[in-house]
């Protein structure tokens, strides 16, 4: 039996990375519903502690998820769950972004100016990357 995932990165502020990572592949932030929220506090199933704002909105401090704009079906959702701790090692496991040989140099210059950092250019055969971190240093490779 086969099984569907989601990849999750822990995080200290869930929300801003969701959106910077939404916006570095092109896909969409899911949207929380406000309501629900509201209600799951209303009969006790959860508290305002558990609740942040962000760009206006009513959410969930613990967690903000992106997913591709054509669906599940495409590619696994991303979630990114708060946790204490900061990232203090190299990943063990990282996402390989792939923009095609002739857009990597602009795709990094974009997220470099949204706050990534270049770590460094990768060469095997034919094919080269940049391996960048985003704002909390988590570790990918643009291809």
């Amino acid at each position: 039996m086969a099984y569907d995932f989601q990849v999750v990165i822990d995080t200290g502020d869930p929300h801003p990375l969701a959106d910077w990572w939404a916006d570095a592949l092109g896909w969409k932030v899911e949207q929380q519903d406000e309501a629900f929220i509201r209600s799951m506090i209303e009969k006790g199933y959860a508290t305002d502690d558990e609740t942040t704002r962000h760009n206006g909105a009513l959410v969930w401090k613990s967690g903000a998820a992106i997913r591709h704009p054509d669906g599940l079906e495409r590619a696994p959702r991303v979630l990114f769950q708060l946790v204490p701790e900061p990232k203090t090692v190299k990943n063990r496991v990282h996402l390989d972004v792939r923009v095609g040989a002739d857009n990597i140099e602009s795709v990094v210059e974009r997220l470099t100016a949204k706050g990534a950092k270049v770590l460094h250019r990768g060469r095997q055969g034919p094919n080269w990357w940049i391996t960048i971190a985003d704002p909390e240093g988590n570790e990918l490779c643009v291809t």
